[in-house]
């Protein structure tokens, strides 16, 4: 419960922080587009297939990468990201929660040209929604962890690849193996394909991010997406907002069930605030 109530409280600074442009410029490591656990604010529309829900199921997400501390002339930044996941399972009457995941790190990210780097420390915690448990009896797994993360990523003009690895420090169940590999790609194309009105001119890109974990025996989760992305102008900043078509398979990406496996495809709206 302290966990929960922390990250509301965080949850509710990140509603009042200040834009990214006013907190002086671009980000030295670019969050990345198609990792199902990057902090930011989402809401999107699944069709799942898994053991536990088959159908339906709405995933929504809040959460931001807010930077406490920042050298322009050495490009390294503090910052503390935090984010809160949860998937409703839209087949029932009361659209039942089915899990919510509660994230708090602090990254530290470094560039130099082409090349950045971001080291974290996070916590996680996972927790079932009272209704699903009255609904289904699942087996209960307290998910509670905390790992180290190092990625690389390079820009190659629009492309941009990263690579690196987690492992878990402190975790409950006692069992859980530690490893985890982590890559993707991303492109971003430069020129416009299409305007809309206030949105403004919008950008096409491509993202695939790939996981894989010691506890799962090394089996890969596939996280696809495809979208156009829109810079609103609101005077003192810009805000990105993005229309995604998003595809996943592989473990379960959130919450208590990461020893089933998932299949889902869907549509979303994303904003980085």
């Amino acid at each position: 419960m302290k966990c929960r109530a922390a990250a509301l409280l965080l949850a509710g600074a990140i509603l009042l922080a200040p834009p990214l442009d006013a907190q002086n410029g671009a980000r030295w490591f670019s969050p990345l587009v198609a990792d199902p656990k990057q902090p930011h604010f989402f809401a999107t529309w699944l069709w799942i297939t898994s053991p536990i829900v088959t159908g339906q199921v709405s995933s929504v997400g809040l959460g931001e990468d807010i930077v406490l501390a920042r050298g322009h002339a050495h490009k390294w930044e503090m910052s503390v990201a935090a984010g809160v996941f949860s998937q409703f399972n839209m087949q029932t009457r009361s659209n039942d929660l089915i899990n919510t995941d509660f994230v708090i790190g602090f990254p530290f990210a470094y560039r130099t040209g082409p090349l950045s780097v971001r080291a974290r420390i996070y916590h996680q915690s996972s927790h079932l929604g009272d209704e699903f448990i009255l609904n289904t009896n699942p087996t209960r797994v307290n998910l509670s962890f905390e790992a180290a993360e190092l990625l690389v990523a390079r820009d190659l003009g629009g492309l941009r690849l990263y690579g690196g690895g987690e492992y878990i420090l402190r975790h409950e169940p006692s069992d859980l193996r530690p490893g985890l590999l982590h890559g993707g790609i991303e492109y971003r194309h430069a020129r416009r394909v299409v305007h809309l009105g206030g949105l403004g001119d919008g950008h096409a890109f491509v993202a695939l991010d790939i996981k894989s974990t010691q506890e799962r025996k090394w089996r890969v989760g596939w996280s696809g997406r495809i979208g156009v992305a829109f810079r609103l102008d609101t005077g003192d900043a810009s805000r990105l907002v993005s229309l995604q078509l998003q595809g996943y398979t592989g473990p379960a990406p959130y919450g208590q069930f990461y020893q089933e496996n998932v299949r889902s495809v869907g549509v979303g709206v994303h904003f980085d605030l």
